[in-house]
Parts: structure tokens; C-alpha cells; sequence
């Protein structure tokens, strides 16, 4: 039997949303406080999905950098939609603005400016009647319905109180199906942590009265010793052999109690069956489920190496905030990435970074730069308090480690000018050695990130430091991200010549 692996998108993608046009589907992902933002899929055949662009790629789509906006604020739950022959984006600015709708033609792009609706709450939700009638359900909190006109951005009735769930904490992220004779609301409730759960009610009519299910929640691996955790925020789509299917998001934790996920929240998808009196019984997430039917449709693996020889940057490169046109250049040395400091740290927002998401928990991330007389390196960041450096500038390479209000220099080592090597590598094995320091703390966080100068395969490359991974853990630092590794620069110009990263094998 062929079987697919959990999560279909690893690392920090949550709160997937899914439409299917023919045999091909399309999913968006919150971003948050990142540039560009909302990055969108697609995929043949719901496991394999290759990124196609992010939906919003120009500044004048939102307003930059964010105002206000904070780690864990800016882009909240997207849902994707396909109705009358375009692409619709809703989604909500929680820094600035509300919700508001986008189109496009294609997928991939261009996607229209925004069209602002004067609605409050988050995580809104797009479906249509068969006349054309256009409902629009959200969060403020508990779960609320209007009737809204997508094109103006108008809304044409509402909002009023709709079925918000059990009676579990934080009823949001609705959507709405029309499936056969019923209307279905879909709902997370329970929070977004160990608690987080996926319920159901339906009815005749979008405006109610909501049944619920009677096995709800649905979904739910709270009080479980399942290895994923946090499920909830699903969206349902349907296969073209009649399948039905779920994608949510969902947390891997490790370590010692109390668990540290580090990756963010992901994307997982899982089966989903009907009962004979309608209602969906979803089958709890593995890591390994039996794979839809159909045909199969694996993608090329992505590049490990970016050599920057492209004339843009490819659609999986993040920034906090913003990216200024004069904060980076592939134009000024061809064949480079040269990133110009913005800001002279990272322990606050403005600064010059370029990154990926860290998708495995075990993986090597190398890059080759000349610092010149600027300073930068390379970074595992989850926001401006919580980051591992490894950095070079004026003669030296610094490892830096930003905990809370803790900043300390771990690791300075001297080198001669030029081009150089650096190197981080996490694994979950072998963690952080038990020391007289450190009595007791041994092998209770999920891995350890390691520093390096040059590369470990390679004589004459040195070890620098060694740090426990929990601090760069959602449960210490809080908020609704993942790790982001990638480059900076704090000082001047840095010219990076390749970037790597390569899970482990």
C-alpha cells in the first residue's frame, strides 16, 4: 500500500487553507510578521506541494514595514477560495487594516491590491450560495456571519452571531461548505496549544439554526501521547475520486516534559470519512497515512544550494517586517547576495536578515561569505529576543546568543580577511553534554544547534559552540512561529557567495 509522510509541509506553515480547481490544489499559510507574505502551494496530488510564489510579493499590497507590527502579529488564517473563474484571498492584518480580500486570475500571480471589508475579528472565510450570494464568517471572538459583496468589499448584511463551537476556549478560524443538501461549519476551538481541536456543526440554511455534531470535537489530540500535537485550524477539500481529505496545522514536540516544538506549526493532512447520518469522522494524525488515490506526483527536491545566479530571489526567502530595496542585491555582485545593514542588531526590528523556514530537526545550514568591513553571518531566529548567531566582521567570528534579556558572546575566534565558511548544524541526537555547570540539564531539550568555522566535513574546520535548542522553542519565547535560519548583516555590506541547507541524511 502506498503511504505518504506527516507533516505534507514541514516547518512553520500554519493554518493551511485549500481549494481544489480540476485535479490540481492550491493552499495559502499564515505568515506573520514575514516578507513576502501568505506563501501559496500547489500540488497533483495533495501530498507532494511545491511553492509557487507568495500572495503578497509588493510592498504596495501591504504597508512596510508592518506598522506596529511585533513578532507573532501581522498576517493571521488566510482561506483560498476558487469561485467564478479567479482566485480569492482573505485574510486579516492584524497590524494594520483588518481583513481584507485579494484576486488573481492565477494562482501564481499577479494578485490585485487589497479590497478592505468593515468587518472586526480574524481568520475570515469566503463561500458562495448557487445565486451568488457571498457569505463572509469570522472571529471576534466567537464566530460571526455576513453577507458581503467580494468585489467592493461591501458589507450587504450583518454581521451577526452564528454556532460557535462546544464551549472550549477560542472558538475561531470558520469555514463554511455547501455539501449535498447541508451547510457545514467547520471551527477550531480549545486554543492553539495542546488543547487546539477541530469541531463541526450544520444546517439548512448559512444562517442556521447550527446543529452540532455529536462526537465533537471531531478532532483532537489533547491529553494524547500522540507525536503530533495542537491539531486543529483544518480545512476540508474533496479528491476527484470522491475522497475526502483534511489539512491542518499540528506541532511535533521533543525533549523533556514540558515538550518543545521548535519547527513552528505545520501542515498536515489526514483522511476523512462520512458516517451514515452526514457527519465527517476524521481519522487522527499520524505521521505515516495510507496515500489518496489517484495518480502520484512527486516533486524535484529544491536546490540544497543557492548560488544567487538568479535574477530574483526564490519564493521560500523571508524577512521580518520588510525588505527594502536597498537592503539587498543580486545585481551588485552578480553571482552574490549582498545584504546592506539596515539596523546595527538584530535584538530589534529593522535589521537585515534573509532566511527559510527550518524544516527538519535535523539539518546542516553552511554559507560562504566575505564579510569585507561589514559584519554578518548567519542566524537561527524565532524573534528579536530569542536568536543564535554566528557572525563575522572586523578580523573576527562571534557566536551570540540572545535569550529574553540575556545577550552573551559564547565563542570569538580570530580570522585573517576574506571570504569564509560558516556553519550551523541542529541534531536531536548526542544533545548538550551534562557539565558541573549544568548538572541535571542534560538531554531535556529538543536538539542542539552547533556552530562552526568552516565546514565539519572539511580538515581544519573548528567547532566554536555548542547551544541547547529549548530557548529557540515556541514554549520559552512564545508567540505562533517557528525557527527562520538564514543571513544578515549588521554593519556595512556582507557579499554571500552560496547558502546550503541540507537535511540530514
Amino acid at each position: 500500500m502506498r503511504t505518504y509522510d506527516n507533516p505534507v509541509i514541514p516547518g512553520f506553515h500554519p493554518d493551511p487553507s485549500v481549494c481544489r480547481v480540476g485535479d490540481d490544489y492550491y493552499l495559502v499559510c499564515s505568515s506573520f510578521e514575514y516578507f513576502p507574505g501568505l506563501p501559496i502551494f500547489h500540488s497533483r496530488d495533495l501530498v507532494h506541494w511545491e511553492q509557487i510564489g507568495n500572495v503578497l510579493d509588493r510592498p504596495e499590497q501591504l504597508p512596510l514595514p508592518l506598522p506596529g507590527a511585533t513578532a507573532s502579529r501581522g498576517l493571521y488564517a488566510p482561506t483560498i477560495r476558487h469561485h467564478d473563474g479567479r482566485f480569492w484571498v482573505i485574510n486579516t492584518n492584524v497590524s494594520d487594516g483588518g481583513n481584507y480580500l485579494v484576486t488573481a486570475e492565477r494562482p501564481e500571480g499577479p494578485w490585485s491590491d487589497p479590497v478592505w471589508l468593515d468587518l472586526p475579528g480574524i481568520d475570515p472565510d469566503l463561500a458562495w450560495e448557487e445565486d451568488g450570494t457571498c457569505w463572509c464568517a469570522f472571529t471576534v471572538p466567537g464566530i460571526q456571519l455576513a453577507r458581503i459583496d467580494p468585489v467592493k468589499g461591501e458589507v450587504l448584511e450583518g454581521p451577526f452571531p452564528t454556532w460557535s463551537g462546544t464551549g472550549l476556549t477560542w472558538p475561531e478560524a470558520p469555514h463554511l461548505y455547501r455539501i449535498g443538501d447541508w451547510w457545514y461549519l467547520l471551527i477550531a476551538e480549545g486554543g492553539t496549544e495542546r488543547g487546539h481541536s477541530v469541531s463541526i456543526a450544520r444546517a439548512r440554511s448559512p444562517r442556521g439554526p447550527w446543529e452540532g455534531a455529536p462526537a465533537n470535537p471531531v478532532l483532537s489530540h489533547g491529553g494524547t501521547d500522540r507525536p503530533v500535537q495542537s491539531t486543529g485550524h483544518g480545512d476540508l477539500v474533496t479528491a476527484p475520486d470522491g475522497s475526502w481529505w483534511m489539512l491542518l496545522l499540528g506541532t511535533r514536540p521533543r525533549g523533556f516534559s514540558p515538550n518543545f516544538h521548535v519547527l513552528g506549526r505545520e501542515t498536515f493532512l489526514t483522511p476523512v470519512a462520512w458516517d451514515e447520518d452526514g457527519w465527517p469522522v476524521v481519522t487522527p494524525v499520524a505521521e505515516h497515512h495510507p496515500a489518496p488515490g489517484g495518480a502520484w506526483h512527486p516533486l524535484p527536491a529544491p536546490p540544497a544550494r543557492d548560488d544567487f545566479d538568479a535574477p530574483v530571489l526564490a519564493p521560500h526567502w523571508i524577512s521580518p517586517y520588510a525588505r527594502p530595496e536597498g537592503s539587498w542585491s543580486l545585481a551588485e555582485n552578480p553571482g552574490r547576495l549582498t545584504l546592506t545593514a539596515t539596523g546595527p542588531t538584530l535584538d530589534r526590528p529593522g535589521h537585515t536578515f534573509v532566511g527559510r523556514r527550518q524544516q527538519h530537526h535535523d539539518c546542516r545550514i553552511s554559507a560562504r561569505l566575505d564579510p569585507g568591513t561589514g559584519r554578518g553571518g548567519l542566524s537561527v531566529r524565532l524573534d528579536e529576543a530569542h536568536h543564535y548567531d554566528l557572525e563575522a566582521g572586523a578580523g573576527e567570528v562571534l557566536v551570540i546568543a540572545r535569550i529574553g534579556p540575556l545577550r552573551q558572546v559564547m565563542a570569538r575566534r580570530p580570522v585573517p580577511p576574506g571570504p569564509l565558511t560558516l556553519t550551523l548544524t541542529v541534531r536531536t541526537a548526542d544533545l548538550v553534554p551534562p557539565s558541573p555547570e549544568l548538572a541535571g540539564t542534560d538531554l531535556l531539550g529538543p536538539d542542539t544547534i552547533a556552530c562552526w568555522l568552516g565546514d565539519p566535513d572539511t580538515p581544519g574546520a573548528e567547532p566554536l559552540a555548542e547551544l541547547d535548542g529549548r530557548y529557540l522553542s515556541t514554549e520559552v519565547a512564545a508567540g505562533f512561529t517557528g525557527r527562520v535560519i538564514g543571513m544578515y548583516a549588521t554593519e556595512g555590506s556582507v557579499a554571500f557567495d552560496w547558502f546550503d541547507y541540507l537535511p540530514a541524511s
